[in-house]
């Protein structure tokens, strides 16, 4: 069966729309939530979803359940085991979406990245995008995959990195460690969601809040977005995203890739992690 190639890292609805009957298409819904606002991600996937979408869940399943911090990525056997029972397959076409437009999608995408898969994009807009054009949804339980896929991970190391690799980078020119909170948490003006963290930013990292790289719940295009992350870094620089755990620094890894960037790593912990070091400051801008 031929592969079905993806235009871009981000998809349109049209192009879902086309190309859904596909049978090597797989559909991921990948909808999370910070708990404040008091929203279930697989609830809404059971309420409500792209006909024939999986749920993938990165909070409570596939991540490292022995870690201390949230959803970190699972070690490169447990993501395979957890890809291989949502039937994908080494020639699998991968969707990815969320129930806001793009929020947690990128993250499914960059772990799916950080494993060896590159057909896998985000649908630009996601469920809403998808609603405001009335196309079907269905609801209730899914249909579980009547085979078991063959997809095989192959971790890419350079993708994701770790704390002391960001502190590395804090004294490196060829690096740049790029913030996507919001700019008041990035200040130190706002507290940290989590309880425990330090608010404010890893030393001589920039503020770029994902929200600013988005419009209306859909990616800014890539002349835009050419011109944001030109404004925080050359090309030539390696990025590192951060965030508050490893989530909308996804956002900015997908949207650096439209804008031509190739040196992109996501810092899996964050500040989360990088806080719980006493011996690391966070620095405040006001």
């Amino acid at each position: 069966m031929s592969l079905l190639k993806l235009p871009s890292p981000l998809v349109s609805i049209d192009w879902l729309e086309n190309n859904i009957d596909n049978p090597n298409l797989i559909l991921l819904d990948a909808s999370w939530h910070m708990a404040s606002v008091n929203r279930d991600g697989q609830m809404e996937w059971f309420n409500e979803r792209i006909p024939g979408a999986r749920f993938f869940d990165f909070n409570r399943e596939v991540c490292d359940k022995h870690s201390e911090f949230p959803h970190m990525m699972p070690n490169q056997d447990d993501f395979q085991d957890s890809a291989q029972k949502l039937g994908i397959n080494h020639n699998s076409t991968i969707i990815v979406y969320d129930s806001i437009g793009i929020f947690s999608s990128p993250r499914v995408w960059w772990m799916f990245k950080v494993m060896g898969c590159e057909n896998i994009g985000v649908l630009d807009g996601g469920l809403p995008a998808w609603k405001d054009k009335s196309l079907p949804v269905e609801s209730g339980s899914a249909i579980a995959p009547l085979l078991t896929g063959d997809f095989v991970a192959n971790y890419q190391s350079a993708l994701m990195c770790g704390t002391n690799q960001v502190i590395d980078a804090t004294q490196r020119t060829e690096q740049s460690i790029v913030d996507a909170r919001p700019k008041g948490r990035f200040d130190g003006a706002e507290k940290e969601p989590r309880v425990g963290v330090r608010s404010g930013h890893i030393p001589t990292s920039k503020s770029l809040p994902a929200s600013t790289i988005l419009e209306n719940n859909k990616m800014k295009d890539a002349y835009q977005l050419a011109l944001l992350f030109e404004a925080i870094s050359p090309k030539s620089q390696q990025l590192i995203f951060s965030c508050g755990s490893g989530v909308t620094a996804c956002i900015l890894a997908l949207g650096a890739t439209l804008a031509g960037y190739e040196q992109l790593c996501v810092y899996d912990g964050s500040i989360t992690e990088w806080s719980s070091r006493e011996d690391l400051s966070v620095v405040k801008s006001v």
